[in-house]
């Protein structure tokens, strides 16, 4: 009987930490952070947030274009992907990083962009992934 209860215990506490963690929970979208709206109203004027959700360590919302942007847990820009090309709003970037994406690859659109710990991985609408440090300056290309 010991060994029922036990095992039973062990089940308990699987289901408990696997609800507490939880992938993907929508939420109403005046519970996303303060920081993580005013970033979408500020540099996505014009465009409404349409569904939010959160996760055991981020946010996401969906703007009523397709576009997906993610947030960290206290606010902060993790990504930003765009599934129509061209609406990726220029001040979602370093100057240094437009300047290069311009310069080098004209006609190419900014698809994604997502912090790393390095600093910032771009994707462009060739499907060129371009790699940059927090200071702009390019690092890597993958193709």
């Amino acid at each position: 009987m010991k060994p029922i209860k036990l095992f039973l215990a062990a089940l308990m506490c699987m289901m408990v930490s696997t609800a507490a963690f939880a992938d993907d929970i929508p939420i109403p979208v005046e519970q996303l952070p303060a920081v993580s709206k005013n970033y979408v109203y500020n540099h996505f004027k014009g465009r409404s947030i349409v569904y939010a959700e959160r996760d055991w360590d981020s946010y996401e919302c969906r703007l009523d274009d397709g576009t997906k942007i993610e947030f960290w847990r206290d606010g902060s820009l993790k990504k930003i992907e765009t599934y129509s090309t061209g609406n990726m709003p220029g001040d979602c970037m370093s100057e240094s990083i437009g300047a290069y994406v311009n310069g080098h690859f004209p006609g190419c659109v900014v698809t994604k962009i997502e912090r790393k710990g390095y600093g910032f991985e771009v994707e462009l609408s060739n499907d060129i992934e371009l790699k940059f440090n927090h200071r702009g300056v390019l690092i890597d290309i993958d193709d």
